[in-house]
């Protein structure tokens, strides 16, 4: 190429990149036409003059979060550290997804909760007080349990409704229940059906995703199933759970009678929420995840670089 052609690319480059001129500022000083400067522009790309160096900081895994992304079709994955110890690695999960939630919140979302859930609970914690004025909170699966724990469960819906200005709503039932009979009754209480009547109108709920087996902090809760409960799960090919809602390795629901004994959004219900942001993390949950994002249960994944690079290296080893 002539090296005056040159010359002017570079100057066009300089002037809108070094200067940060703009394209008309630019078209007038040189007496180019504007379509011509686009042009010079890209050229100056393709020749090698202008060339772009991103800086990511440190902690940002693109390439995870990309191919999370296009391959299930997430609205945003969130890919954080991994950490040493499990209370370091809930606490990293929980400031990302305040940081997206205090991003996107606008003042007509309904947002859902779930329950007795660490990873929740951080991100509560993390969270400063925002102006997302009168938003709701509510509570999407029971939190009536164990009193020591079941704080716990209200803080969360009642602390997140605090930090944004808004109006909680909480589910007065626990999460899980002896049978279908006492499921039937505390479904016909009037606050409990005012709760679930609000399931329609949730804009982004916020989950955990669950292994199989509880943890520590829904053990103590009094909601979890029982050991030979739990087993006649893993019989059906569960792998893992979303609001008590278990899921096999494919993300299709495990047909089970527990169902009627949960008090709690369904993954119906669930489906029809626009933003559905799901919160977990460590190599013990990277099954259930996976099997959550095949079965397309959740629009953005908080996750760490451990589980999210163990299931992206499985895509190339067997697909979705």
């Amino acid at each position: 190429m002539h090296r005056d052609e040159l010359r002017v690319m570079a100057k066009v480059a300089d002037l809108y990149y070094r200067l940060g001129l703009k394209q008309t500022a630019i078209s007038a000083q040189l007496g180019v036409h504007q379509s011509s400067i686009s042009r010079l522009l890209k050229r100056a790309e393709q020749e090698g003059i202008v060339r772009f160096t991103l800086n990511y900081p440190v902690g940002f895994h693109p390439e995870l979060e990309s191919a999370l992304e296009k391959s299930f079709g997430l609205k945003q994955a969130i890919v954080v550290d991994s950490a040493p110890s499990d209370r370091e690695l809930v606490r990293l999960l929980g400031s990302a997804t305040a940081t997206h939630l205090s991003g996107i919140l606008r003042p007509a979302d309904v947002v859902g909760i779930s329950s007795w859930s660490s990873s929740l609970l951080a991100i509560i914690e993390a969270m400063r007080t925002g102006d997302a004025t009168g938003a709701k909170v509510v509570q999407i699966l029971g939190g009536v349990g164990n009193p020591s724990a079941e704080a716990h469960a209200t803080h969360l819906t009642q602390r997140l409704a605090q930090l944004i200005n808004g109006a909680p709503v909480l589910l007065g039932a626990p999460g899980v229940v002896p049978n279908a009979n006492a499921r039937e009754v505390l479904m016909n209480e009037p606050y409990v059906r005012q709760a679930l009547g609000l399931f329609k109108d949730i804009t982004i709920a916020l989950v955990g995703i669950g292994a199989v087996e509880p943890s520590t902090l829904l053990s103590e809760s009094g909601n979890a199933f029982s050991d030979e409960q739990l087993q006649s799960l893993k019989r059906a090919g569960a792998v893992g759970d979303i609001c008590m809602r278990f899921f096999d390795a494919h993300g299709k629901p495990v047909d089970s009678a527990l169902n009627a004994q949960v008090i709690g959004m369904s993954l119906d219900e669930l489906k029809n929420v626009s933003r559905v942001v799901g919160v977990a993390g460590g190599m013990r949950k990277r099954d259930a995840i996976l099997a959550a994002l095949r079965g397309g249960w959740i629009d953005v994944l908080v996750t760490d670089a451990d589980v999210a690079e163990s299931i992206v290296q499985s895509l190339g080893e067997d697909g979705k």
